[in-house]
């Protein structure tokens, strides 16, 4: 046994596990049990990936002998895996304020959307962005979402809706992973709307002609490396058929199929994702009881949207039935955001546990990523990312509404101290 250790965590009034038999996801009864030691310490070795978790006493004469880079007394604290944010939208230029009260007084998505707002205001303004720029608020809503408890995160482009724009949002996702400390899992969404002055043919033509061929030399390369595809699939954006061409496309580059669906109509986006082997569906509010069925039966995680929801006053539909029935659970938001707020929304808004919304939040949100092997609980093997809360029970992270920020006394990824609340550490 090696006797150099980048850190070690000792005496947490609880650690919690998540899961401690290498679950690659949890349904129902997992979710509303899951595994907390008390009084516990943790080890992780100078490769960043967990040694050992166990009883503090345990671990002290176990490791007696051992050096560490760090040691945090834990006492009085909570240790949790850290955060995951499986849906984002975080390269952007220009914002939205101006429609916020259009939404107020009535306005739908759809409505805004055809007004030229939405996704085309973000367009134009990220269009015309210099890739520094975007650079540089991108970092800083990362660091933010970090700060928050956040170590891995799903990033999307999208709002380039043209070759160019697309390959620079990838490429200023792909610097961000390379300079910032938390992981990252890069999502082309180029399909995310029907560009001004083209038809929905003419836009899936110039994805599968245009966009995809050059991302797979890019990919081939090794000079662009991305994860996942996303299609927004939904009346007056992307029909179903030009959404499985897409789809199906980039399942052929080897691409994880990850996708917005069912969010504002019952378009059966949600059986039709599963019929592909969709590793993961977003939205879901208007899904139906087939699409549930076949998402169960081919294991993809229902990505639901808190924060989303909340904002279109949709939270009230199926989110819940859909994702108990599928089998997985996420509370997840656009970028920037806080995922201890997002929990609290998911509790009251959509009925679930706190325990649902943690583990919906961590090996859930990882499986939705195709990363539950590497994080989403702290057990041995698995990558040392942790957050660290200053309160002896870790419900307090979602109950206190906005409270996080105190809370939050260390975010740790692979070993590292990341943030120190108490010295304002932020790398």
């Amino acid at each position: 046994m090696s006797r150099n250790h980048r850190l070690l965590v000792k005496n947490a009034e609880q650690v919690v596990l998540i899961c401690n038999n290498g679950e690659k996801f949890l349904t129902r009864h997992g979710m509303n049990n899951l595994s907390v030691i008390e009084n516990a310490s943790i080890v992780v070795g100078s490769d960043g990936l967990i040694k050992a978790v166990g009883p503090a006493e345990t671990i002290s004469a176990r490791y007696s002998e051992s050096s560490f880079d760090n040691v945090i007394d834990a006492a009085g604290m909570c240790v949790l895996p850290g955060l995951v944010d499986a849906h984002t939208h975080p390269v952007w230029a220009g914002d939205r304020v101006h429609e916020f009260a259009m939404k107020l007084a009535g306005a739908t998505y759809m409505e805004v959307h055809r007004a030229g707002g939405g996704i085309h205001y973000t367009v134009e303004h990220t269009r015309a962005a210099a890739a520094s720029d975007l650079l540089t608020s991108l970092r800083s809503r990362l660091q933010r979402m970090q700060r928050a408890g956040t170590t891995l995160v799903e990033c999307k482009s999208g709002y380039g809706l043209e070759l160019q724009t697309e390959l620079k949002m990838l490429e200023v996702i792909e610097e961000a992973s390379r300079s910032l400390p938390m992981s990252i899992s890069s999502t082309y969404c180029g399909a995310h709307a029907v560009p001004k002055g083209k038809t929905v043919a003419e836009a899936t033509e110039d994805v599968l002609q245009g966009q995809l061929p050059r991302l797979k030399e890019l990919m081939s390369a090794g000079s662009l490396k991305v994860q996942n595809i996303d299609v927004f699939c939904e009346q007056g954006v992307f029909d179903l058929d030009s959404t499985r061409a897409v789809l199906l496309a980039g399942k052929e580059m080897g691409l994880n199929i990850n996708f917005h669906g069912d969010e504002l109509h019952p378009m059966n986006a949600a059986k039709m994702g599963a019929d592909l082997g969709a590793l993961a569906i977003s939205h879901l509010e208007e899904v139906t009881d087939e699409g549930i069925v076949a998402m169960a039966k081919s294991k993809t995680a229902a990505v639901l949207l808190p924060t989303t929801a909340y904002i279109l006053r949709s939270w009230m539909f199926l989110c819940p039935q859909a994702a108990s029935a599928s089998g997985q659970r996420h509370a997840g938001a656009s970028c920037p955001s806080q995922p201890p707020l997002v929990m609290h929304l998911a509790c009251v808004n959509m009925r679930m546990s706190m325990t649902e919304a943690l583990a919906a939040a961590t090996i859930n949100a990882a499986y939705a990523l195709g990363r539950s092997d590497t994080h989403g609980s702290l057990e041995v093997n698995k990558r040392g990312d942790l957050l660290i809360l200053n309160a002896t029970r870790w419900e307090h992270l979602i109950y206190q509404l906005g409270g996080h920020q105190e809370l939050i006394r260390y975010v740790v990824i692979r070993g590292n101290i990341v943030y120190d609340n108490d010295k304002t550490l932020d790398l």
